[in-house]
């Protein structure tokens, strides 16, 4: 019963984290696309949040009791909401896509209908020639292979171990400052989407990830020779170390670079990636092609979290951080060349930008 409620839980998950994203940024005018599209991954964080609070004080029998609420809120609203205008536009029905610019705007002032033409044939491969098409697709991968080679599982793997080496009594409680640091670098993001830019709050991001990732690899250099960090079988064991012991003082250096790790994931890395995935791609193929991405990043996510100790083995711990590390000068270098701006553009003009019009 577990395994089969957790392939239903993973089944809705992937359909959710591929659908949500696309409906925010085909119903949301530009200038506000940036901060209700990085809230997808903000309600992410949040429920994270929340799920640690109350497992605080519930059993895991009531905690997933509890887990059934919120889909329930989402089942009764969808119910009031309209299909996206671009969709409606597609299926040729146009007095249905005008009202529900108005349900969604208020008033048609300002929404420019787009031109459909042969957006309602769907993908073909013979379009992975074109710019429009290809261009969009590969930027979108990419996005999401950086996202997970970044580290984030890793360094969660690791959370609880870390506080417990720095002398906290309570592992919970470190999960909840973990999920609040979540939460509030995630709103700042959002807050700022659209009007610091996408490259900038990703390039940024990056930047503080390369060093973050650093100051763990140098710390697990550090206590290599220590016998409670001898290798990453030890680190997945409750740490006892006497209050003189070196290490503690070294393990805040582990707990200032995860904070500032988890910080700098949550203003760019975590939320922009499923941003633009939902804003770069042509409508004709966007199903196909956002099902890709969402594809790519849990696929990622499966094998990072999979081979992630036999790297540790192989490497080194510290070893495999600084590679995680040099992932992230990938990703701050991927971001510098071919990320394109997408603040303020209409989906349109975004698709003639690829196209090169």
């Amino acid at each position: 019963m577990l395994l089969g409620g957790r392939l239903l839980t993973g089944l809705a998950c992937g359909v959710a984290s591929l659908v949500a994203p696309v409906y925010i940024s085909e119903i949301a005018y530009p200038e506000v696309r940036g901060l209700l599209g990085s809230c997808v991954q903000l309600m992410v964080v949040t429920g994270i949040l929340l799920a640690y609070l109350a497992g605080w004080i519930l059993e895991w029998r009531w905690l997933a009791v509890l887990g059934c609420v919120p889909p329930s809120f989402m089942l009764l609203l969808m119910c009031c909401m309209p299909e996206t205008p671009r969709f409606l536009l597609t299926q040729h029905k146009r007095q249905e896509a005008l009202a529900a610019v108005r349900f969604l705007w208020g008033s048609e002032q300002g929404w420019e209908e787009p031109p459909v033409g042969a957006e309602h044939q769907g993908f073909q491969l013979a379009q992975l020639r074109r710019p429009g098409i290809y261009k969009p697709f590969a930027i979108g991968i990419l996005l999401m292979v950086f996202q997970q080679l970044s580290g984030i599982n890793a360094v969660m793997f690791y959370a609880e171990t870390i506080f417990e080496e720095a002398k906290f009594k309570d592992s919970s409680l470190a999960s909840v400052i973990v999920g609040v640091i979540q939460v509030l670098f995630t709103a700042g993001a959002a807050l700022v989407m659209d009007r610091a830019g996408r490259r900038l709050l990703l390039a940024l991001s990056g930047v503080v990830m390369v060093f973050s990732t650093s100051a763990f690899g140098t710390y697990f250099k550090l206590t290599q020779g220590s016998p409670s960090n001898s290798s990453h079988v030890d680190l997945l064991a409750p740490v006892s170390v006497e209050p003189a012991d070196p290490s503690v003082g070294l393990a805040w250096l582990a707990v200032g670079s995860m904070c500032l790790f988890i910080a700098g994931f949550a203003v760019g890395w975590g939320p922009i990636p499923w941003l633009l995935m939902s804003e770069i791609f042509p409508l004709r193929v966007k199903g196909v092609a956002t099902g890709v991405c969402v594809l790519t990043n849990w696929l990622m996510a499966f094998l990072v979290t999979k081979e992630f100790s036999s790297l540790m083995e192989v490497l080194r711990p510290y070893g495999a951080f600084w590679l995680a590390s040099a992932f992230c000068v990938g990703g701050v270098l991927f971001t510098v060349f071919c990320v394109p701006e997408t603040k303020g553009k209409t989906l349109e003009q975004i698709t003639a930008h690829f196209e090169g019009r």
